[in-house]
């Protein structure tokens, strides 16, 4: 019985006969027709097409050309000869003529290999229309000139109709050979149908046990590259096992595949087996394996590869030195990268836009903006992903005049349809806080893809519009889009800031169905998710179901149960996490040193403290001090906190402060509090939210002029304070309100009722709470006075 994929070429092509002598089959004649209407951009036509010369040197009575048969036997040799490598188009076409007139294309003088040349020539020079002209007049039909035409439709990025062209081969009866399989494999691949590689396998396998064929290793590979990039990679590593002899080539697939999928442990495992068997690897694995170990963060292995690299006579090569590159700025270190950068000889614009991107993915913006500066300055034109690389730099650096430029510049290249470009002018806007203009550029978008739409929710999220955030989360599926990975990662945040637990299920059970649940960002967004919303079990069940797991999955975790005091569960996923061969990074101990301070370990906040420092060689920065400072203070220790400050290498910000400032605020520390007011005076901020506390420190001992002063300073100095916001849910809706200034009336008479009520009851408010928010003074508040 034959295998499903002979049945279905059967039934797709039962309308094709067998291609008669001289006459066009109605398959063919379609291809043509559509490769006229839509001839390949990239090649410059012929001059003379494949149609004109066969009416020109078609011979009238080709059986009367007088020639003997040891001229002509030497004639198709020279000719054979000439076609395996003419050196131009026109020379193809010469040789062409030469067929033509001396019969050779003819019915009754046909050579099939010479015609299987031609069609390979054609083929070759990019005029896939002239070979299928070439192809319908033969007569006989090799293989080679069946394979050639497959190549040809992969070339032009038709692989649909390669793989009908496959099935017409089939269903002609012909037995496809080892170099036909890997072509149609890639168009399998190409198209992410792993359906038809399945199909194709088994015909494979069929065909094998029916005509006792061997088991070839380019189909091999092939076929664990289509399955490896198609997403099977359980049938990729079945079939790569199978092999006795692995060469370069299979292992270059599975690991690629691997990285594909994501899976970075998996492809640095194989890599290094591949290595251990005495195999050398070429720049084509290792410009792959980088970004798995970039992935990782893994800056041992790193430095290890880039050895490998030097030693395997790579320095110049510019795919690795790009790949090297983006693996030192996915680990942090992009000194390292721009060391490499500043040595390359030879730098092209990938070049350029990693280094860019990879400052601005560390927060480095200043370097990235003036590397791209340097760029200009080097007479590099900014292509499309250079241009979406520098939009988010300038919205970090608040330049909207800049990015506006950019955004002229975008519209004068032609760049503003591209889906990447637009995303990044959307996100651009939207941090610069001018939302209308992110919302004129999502409009004007022709192809709103998934990733606008991402961008958008995002957009009006920074922007504190949470309930248009859902309600456009909302109307993606109106537009017959399905949400990807990314999507829940921006929209299940919105549901932590506001608390929406139903919300938060419903998205878990989507991501569940949809099977994006397996994606560890998702997953690790979902942890995130269900501890901010107070369902620690919850978060905990996602941790235990993901399969994979990484530093943010751990520190995650981590933080959560640091905040809800359960220090003996933070340090037992610490020493899991040590176990998993996972480094701690500097948010681990941010996670680490919080959970101390809300556990009261003092002690072991300090060997956390030795150990990064010492144990893992990370410096302590300003949250590590703002940590430790909270710490102390929590725990009562507030002399040797503000010692702490004293000793700091570099000046505290306002976060230091404000935790020594709270920590008086509780233990009654009035005298610290004063001493700390100058400095925050000196600090000159922006938020009146430490005045507020300074201000309340002083009403709690009855200084009632300080705490006077300190609020009349907020009011002179024009502080911002930010409103209180609230949400309701009614019907599938959510509104959003806020404490504005034009709703202060209404607060004003509920709050005096409120106040007037507590006297009458006989309770007296705690004046260290006051506030002129309420336009009370401090004063009148005392003088409510329990009957």
């Amino acid at each position: 019985m034959l295998p499903v994929i002979a049945k279905e070429s059967t039934r797709v092509h039962k309308l094709a006969l067998h291609l008669p002598t001289g006459s066009s089959s109605p398959f063919i004649a379609r291809l043509l027709s559509t490769l006229s209407s839509n001839p390949n951009p990239s090649k410059n036509p012929p001059r003379t097409s494949t149609a004109e010369a066969n009416k020109t040197f078609l011979p009238t009575n080709v059986p009367s050309l007088p020639q003997s048969f040891a001229r002509q036997t030497l004639l198709l040799s020279s000719l054979s000869s000439q076609l395996k490598s003419p050196p131009n188009l026109s020379e193809a076409k010469r040789l062409h003529a030469i067929l033509i007139v001396n019969g050779f294309l003819n019915s009754v003088y046909a050579d099939k290999f010479l015609g299987s040349q031609l069609v390979t020539v054609y083929v070759t020079f990019g005029f896939l229309q002239d070979a299928l002209v070439v192809f319908d007049k033969l007569p006989q039909r090799t293989n080679l000139a069946w394979n050639a035409i497959l190549r040809g439709f992969l070339d032009v990025g038709r692989f649909s109709r390669a793989i009908q062209f496959f099935h017409l081969m089939v269903s002609q009866g012909l037995i496809p050979d080892n170099f036909t399989y890997p072509l149609v494999f890639k168009a399998c691949t190409e198209l992410n149908d792993l359906e038809e590689g399945k199909k194709l396998r088994d015909f494979i396998l069929w065909n094998e046990s029916q005509y006792d064929m061997k088991h070839n290793v380019y189909v091999e590979c092939a076929m664990i590259d289509m399955f490896a990039k198609c997403g099977s990679l359980s049938e990729a590593r079945k079939i790569f096992e199978g092999i006795r002899e692995k060469d370069l080539a299979c292992w270059s697939a599975l690991i690629c595949g691997n990285v594909q999928s994501g899976e970075w442990l998996e492809a640095l495992s194989l890599f290094k087996r591949m290595v251990l068997d005495g195999l050398r690897p070429d720049s084509i694995i290792m410009a792959a394996i980088l970004p798995a170990c970039g992935r990782l963060e893994d800056m041992e292995m790193g430095p290890t590869l880039h050895g490998c690299a030097i030693r395997c006579g790579f320095n110049s090569d510019l795919y690795v030195s790009n790949a090297l590159m983006d693996m030192y700025c996915k680990c942090s270190a992009t000194h390292f990268a721009y060391s490499l950068f500043s040595n390359m000889d030879n730098k092209d614009a990938v070049s350029w836009s990693t280094l860019i991107a990879g400052y601005s993915q560390n927060c480095q913006y200043l370097e990235s903006l003036q590397l791209y500066l340097m760029m200009n300055d080097a007479e590099i034109r900014t292509n499309a992903v250079i241009a979406a690389t520098v939009l988010p730099v300038l919205s970090k650096l608040k330049l909207l005049k800049h990015g506006k430029e950019m955004h002229g510049y975008i519209l004068k290249q032609g760049f503003e349809s591209d889906v990447v470009v637009g995303a990044a002018l959307i996100e651009f806007y939207a941090n610069c806080k001018s939302m209308i203009k992110a919302e004129h550029v999502f409009r004007l978008m022709s192809d709103r893809d998934i990733t606008l739409w991402n961008s958008i929710v995002v957009g009006y999220s920074l922007n504190g519009k949470i309930d248009i955030a859902f309600q456009i989360f909302q109307r993606i599926w109106d537009f017959n889009l399905k949400p990807n990975s990314i999507t829940l990662v921006s929209i299940l945040p919105i549901c932590s800031k506001i608390g929406a637990l139903r919300y938060g299920k419903e998205i878990h059970a989507f991501a569940t169905r949809s099977g994006l649940g397996t994606a560890v960002s998702v997953g690790n967004a979902l942890i995130d998710m269900y501890c901010k919303c107070r369902s620690l079990e919850l978060a905990v069940r996602v941790f235990n179901q993901v399969k994979e797991r990484n530093i943010v999955t751990y520190n995650t975790i981590i933080f959560a149960h640091g905040i809800y005091g359960l220090g003996e569960h933070v340090f037992q996923f610490f020493e899991e996490m040590k176990e998993a061969r996972i480094k701690p990074n500097k948010v681990t101990f941010i996670a680490l040193l919080t959970a101390c301070s809300h556990c009261g370990l003092v002690d072991r906040g300090w060997s956390m403290c030795h150990a990064m420092v010492y144990d893992y060689n990370i410096p302590l920065d300003m949250e590590h001090y703002s940590c430790i400072v909270d710490l102390l203070g929590r725990a009562g220790h507030l002399d040797d906190a503000n010692d702490l400050i004293k000793k700091m290498p570099v000046e505290p910000d306002m976060n230091i402060l404000g935790s020594l400032l709270g920590a008086c605020r509780v233990h009654n520390r009035v005298d610290l509090a004063e001493c700390l007011e100058k400095h925050i005076l000196e600090k000159n901020q922006k938020d009146s939210g430490h005045y507020a506390l300074l201000s309340n420190i002083y009403s709690s001992t009855g200084r009632w002029k300080d705490a006077l002063k300190v609020r009349t300073m907020i009011k002179e100095k024009r502080l911002p304070k930010r409103p209180g916001s609230s949400w309701i849910e009614v019907g599938s809706r959510m509104y959003m309100f806020h404490a504005t200034q034009s709703e202060l009336g209404k607060i004003q008479d509920i709050l005096e009722k409120l106040l007037l009520g507590m006297r009458n009851e006989g309770y007296m408010p705690d004046p260290s709470f006051s506030s002129d928010d309420l336009q009370y003074d401090v004063n009148d508040l005392t003088n409510f006075d329990a009957s």
